[in-house]
């Protein structure tokens, strides 16, 4: 495992906690040099200021860190994660009052994440002793997670094609003893169209990523995870600004690929399934073109409206596949509208289910972990904006509205046998840093969803996981 910046043995520093509103009561309460100095500074307890207060050898005595106020949409419960960027080198705790000390210490861990593949980005010397409360063992793997779909998302496409992508899943499930197979180039042409045509122009070749892990008789859990190393746009091109991101486009599959490592880090009772189409959408003189019709794995043809909306063509392909087997849970993430963030923003994903248990469920976890989802309809009145004259559906609409909708409603077409089906049109970036979540690529979602499949397959008791190494 990467630096992990939390332990419980660290003879550490304190850094109190304070709010506004129990400044002065703080103060008092902590006296002597320390309420004199926060005084004499001028320190209000604003969220996310940071004092640091000397001891009477010149040495640091702690420090004071502000949580806001009440309603202050500042005050988060991942606040306390600018105390890895802000606090000076040494090993430090909290004391005092947080919202919740395990997402106080996610964050934490989350804000440390360094990208250095292209340059040197050492690890800040600063760590934080971990209250006995949290399970280090959970909280690490979930960092862990966060952090591979980050360096994945963040590294462009020059250095992450189809077969690096399948190399990350692969090293994920061979370490755990899973099984990867894949299907790659012309061999996708007969089962897998759709990822092949929208795959056939780049030089790389596409491929589909089937990685699997538990026992055969354990309930199904099926991750599909849109792998579009980068999306040109193809024949019907992006603008230059519209592909500067474009790297990001496998942000689907990263995710996927961080809530299946936290599934397995956990050792759940299920079946787990990853399926990754794995492509480059490019521009060449075998690219697909605007007005082909291709037949899909699951047998509908598809009239090629645009060839930039190619994220829902392989996605359909990797899902006909897994609702073969009519999982339990099938769940998809994908980078895919523009038009969810327009209405919902970068911050917060919207998903798709026609489970309403399992709705209610994601979103109840979404805000007991901070980790935001939005459930969007899908209404189906609009099923008929998709409507081809040559083919059996459109992969777009002819007019500009409801597009994360009508994405939807494309990819329900092809999951019938699925207990459940949820879909995430995530945007697998955080365009302006802020706390637990720098600038760059991020894994949305995951944590929330790992939160529900959790829930609906513990562990049995007293079944021993393997601890992860002490923080060095």
């Amino acid at each position: 495992m990467p630096f992990l910046p939390l332990d419980f043995d660290l003879t550490s520093l304190p850094v109190w906690t304070v709010t506004p509103e129990g400044l002065a009561a703080r103060l008092d309460e902590l006296g002597g040099s320390v309420a004199a100095f926060a005084r004499a500074c001028g320190f209000e307890a604003t969220a996310g200021a940071l004092i640091v207060v000397p001891d009477a050898e010149g040495g640091i005595a702690g420090a004071l860190f502000g949580l806001g106020r009440r309603g202050d949409p500042a005050r988060t419960p991942f606040l306390p994660g600018r105390l890895a960027t802000l606090l000076p080198p040494g090993d430090w705790h909290i004391d005092g009052p947080l919202e919740d000390e395990t997402l106080a210490a996610l964050a934490f861990g989350l804000e440390a994440y360094r990208f250095g593949r292209y340059r040197d980005a050492p690890q800040r010397a600063v760590r934080l002793r971990l209250p006995i409360s949290v399970d280090r063992n959970r909280l690490g793997a979930t960092i862990e997670a966060v952090w591979l779909a980050r360096d994945l998302i963040n590294t462009p496409a020059n250095d992450l094609g189809p077969a690096e992508l399948a190399n990350a899943i692969q090293a994920v499930f061979m370490a755990a003893g899973g099984q990867v197979r894949e299907i790659v180039g012309d061999d996708l042409r007969d089962g897998f169209p759709l990822v092949h045509a929208v795959g056939h122009g780049s030089d790389r070749a596409p491929r589909l990523i089937d990685a699997t892990w538990g026992r055969t008789d354990r309930p199904k859990v099926t991750l599909v995870g849109k792998g579009v190393v980068f999306d040109s746009g193809g024949l019907d091109i992006k603008s230059d600004a519209g592909m500067l991101l474009m790297k990001k486009d496998m942000g689907g599959a990263a995710s996927a690929l961080a809530l299946a490592a936290m599934i397995l880090a956990a050792d759940l009772p299920v079946r787990l399934r990853l399926i990754v189409p794995a492509v480059e959408n490019a521009v060449s003189g075998r690219a697909y073109r605007p007005g082909d019709v291709v037949a899909s794995r699951k047998g509908p043809t598809v009239e090629i409206g645009n060839t930039d909306a190619e994220g829902r063509l392989v996605l359909a392909d990797a899902l006909a596949l897994a609702d073969e087997e009519a999982p339990a849970l099938l769940i998809d993430l994908a980078t895919l509208t523009g038009a969810a963030r327009v209405a919902l923003g970068p911050d917060l994903p919207p998903f798709y289910t026609a489970d309403d248990e399992l709705a209610q469920a994601i979103a109840e976890a979404s805000v007991r972990v901070f980790d935001p989802l939005w459930r969007m309809p899908l209404w189906p009145a609009y099923r008929s904006m998709l409507d081809s004259k040559i083919a059996d559906t459109n992969n777009v609409a002819t007019g500009g509205f409801a597009g994360s909708i009508l994405a939807a409603l494309f990819l329900q077409r092809f999951v019938e046998a699925a207990e459940s089906w949820v879909h995430v049109d995530v945007y697998g970036w955080t365009p302006a840093a802020r706390p637990g979540r720098p600038e760059g690529g991020e894994a949305q979602a995951i944590r929330a969803l790992f939160e529900v499949i959790a829930a609906r397959h513990p562990k049995p008791a007293g079944v021993p996981t393997e601890p992860l190494p002490d923080a060095v």
